[in-house]
Formats: C-alpha cells, structure tokens, sequence
C-alpha cells in the first residue's frame, strides 16, 4: 500500500510532521529537532516513537514541504492532506486536488480557507488552537504586569539597605495609627491594567489570545489591523476597531503583533511613536524590527515612552552593552514567549493525530 502523500507549508515547526511521519527525513533535521526540544523534552526520539503509535496508517507518509503557494499547486494533484498556515486554500487549488480528503490549518482561524468550497468538494478542514500562541500571549501580559507593577525593578529588594542601594526614596515608616501599611517603600509610578486602554495591532491567532486575555483584565480593548473584523467578531472579543494612528493616541499599552516582512518592517517609527499617548508602553512580542530601534530609543531617552518591553531581541544572543539595558523602564526577555517546547510539540501531535483520523474515515 502506497504511504500518505502530505503537502505542508514549509514552517520550522511544521518541518517536525515530517520528522515525526516521513522517515527519508535526513538525520541532520532530526539531530537538529533533537538539539531544539532538549531544554524542554529530554528523550524527542521517544516523543516521536510515542507519536508515530497514535498516527496509525499515516505512519510513515511521503511529506512535502512547500514554501510558497505556487509550489502548493504544483503538489495538489497527489495530496492527500494538506497543512496550511498563511496559504490560501479555495476552488482554485481544490480543483487542482482530486484525492484531497482533509485540510489541516495550523492554526485555528480559518480565513485563509474557503470551508464552503471545501465542504462542497467532500474535504475536511480542522484545526488547532496553537498553545505556543496562547504563551505568547501569557508572556506579553507577564511583561506587561511586570512594567505595571515595576517587578523588574523592586523584586528582592525586602530591606531597607537594599532599598537605599537600589536608590529609592529613604525609609520612612507611615504613621499607623491612622493610615494602612501597604507601601512602606513609597515605590511610585505602579499602574494597573483594569480599566486601561490595550491597542492591538493585528489580531491574528497571537493577537486574539491577547484580546481575550484583555477582556479578562477589565482593560478597554481596540484593534487595528488591514481588514476589519464582522461585527459578531469584534462582539465575541469585545474590541473595538481604530484607525492606526487613533489606537496610538488612545492606548495605554500598545501591542503590535504582526508578522516580520518588509511591509511591517519599521511600522512603529519616530512619528508613530510621537503619536502615542505620552507615558503609554509598548510591548513587542512578535518582531523586533516592528519597532524601529534608534527611534524607540529616542523615545525612551525623552520620556515620552512610558515602558518597554521586547521578546524576541534586536539581535540573538543579545549584548550585554545594549543601551536598551540602561533604562530601567525596559524589559527584554531571549526569546522565551512561546516557550516551553511542549507547547509546540502538543500542537503537531493534535495535528497529526487529526490528519490520521481523516484519513482513515
């Protein structure tokens, strides 16, 4: 019986379905996966073993990875499955896939896939709420609440010589005989999410998550992005649709979570930032290159930025004499938002364990 023909877009992470289904994978990938997954899964071969048992007679398939979507048409023809992440899948490419039975979007929102055509044509298409985009989304709040509360700066500072050392105000004991003693260091310029402003640029599968999480938190949710959501979208994620330059000016925390190509390259400039509301914080989870650098660093040195935060870096590994790390207003994280590794490795074993229960019906 011939194996399972899968075209995938090519992905770092989508390569591992081919390491896991497809054994004319070459060592080098695998050693490579290996290496990837051990601060996080220690024995990735036994992980694989493990997977290959639950994916049945999709074990082993001939997978094809596919960087652009010229390359996908060519490969539709013999496709069986096919994963998709920024492709397009309509009733062109379905025309062009008589044995399709199932399109798998790594990911959850399906607008790059006509589901009507694909149910007209008899294919499936699933989909997987990706936990390594709901980390990101934990991490861009942890770096938030950090900013908002100055946890970077106040953690492990208990004494009052460690307070004096760190520079802040001289102990004074509140009279508590009429006053609560919350405070007693007189740490200022703390803040709190509730009831504050998030802009959102993009809401993409990162961007929801954080929107969601915003709502939670009381916070007043906009959003920017090229094309406007339906009405029952922003409903269901209470937000609420700004032009660009109106979210800068009308948030207290701005987020862009954008993919890194030359149309995003540089969005958050000089004049964007002088936009933004004086003492707002910018947090950046998605690209480094966003956000212009000399620019934001202007607007750090001015003050008109309130707060920074940054995961993945400008360059990685980072330098220790990044002038970012002279503003104690800032925080940069190593790339850690999706982390850790299992949140990924979940994510394929739910799509390849939905790839082979399609392709056995």
């Amino acid at each position: 019986m011939a194996s399972p023909i899968l075209v995938i877009e090519d992905d770092p992470w989508t390569r591992l379905i081919g390491v896991v289904l497809d054994p004319t994978t070459s060592d080098e990938r695998r050693a490579a996966f290996a290496d990837f997954m051990s601060p996080d899964e220690a024995n990735f071969a036994a992980w694989c073993d493990a997977l290959r048992a639950r994916a049945g007679a999709l074990y082993p398939s001939d997978v094809r990875l596919v960087p652009s979507q010229a390359e996908l048409r060519k490969n539709l023809a013999v496709a069986q499955g096919l994963v998709v992440e920024s492709f397009s899948v309509g009733p062109e490419e379905l025309a062009r896939a008589p044995k399709l039975k199932v399109v798998h979007k790594y990911g959850a929102v399906l607008r790059n896939i006509d589901v009507a055509a694909c149910a007209a044509a008899g294919v499936k298409v699933l989909g997987v709420r990706r936990r390594a985009n709901i980390a990101c989304a934990e991490h861009a709040f942890a770096l938030m609440l950090a900013l908002a509360r100055r946890i970077h700066h106040i953690a492990g500072l208990g004494s009052i010589a460690q307070l004096s050392a760190a520079k802040l105000p001289p102990y004074k004991p509140f009279d508590r005989r009429h006053v609560p003693g919350a405070n007693w260091a007189r740490i200022s310029g703390t803040r709190s999410l509730h009831g504050s402003t998030i802009g959102i640029i993009g809401l993409g599968e990162i961007g929801r998550e954080i929107a969601v999480r915003a709502a939670v938190f009381e916070m007043n949710v906009l959003y920017f992005q090229r094309t406007r959501l339906e009405p029952g979208e922003e409903a269901a994620l209470r937000a609420s649709y700004r032009p660009l330059d109106t979210l800068l000016a009308q948030s207290d925390w701005v987020v862009p979570q954008l993919p890194g190509d030359p149309s995003t390259r540089h969005l958050i400039d000089g004049p964007r930032l002088a936009r933004m509301k004086r003492g707002a914080c910018l947090i950046n989870v998605s690209r480094a290159d966003v956000v212009e650098r000399a620019a934001l660093i202007a607007a750090l040195r001015s003050g008109h930025l309130g707060g920074f935060a940054l995961d993945p870096l400008y360059e990685e590994p980072g330098r220790a004499d990044d002038e970012l790390l002279g503003f104690d207003n800032v925080i940069l994280t190593p790339h850690m938002a999706g982390s850790p590794r299992t949140n990924g490795l979940q994510d394929i074993a739910v799509l390849i364990t939905g790839l082979a229960a399609a392709l056995s019906e």
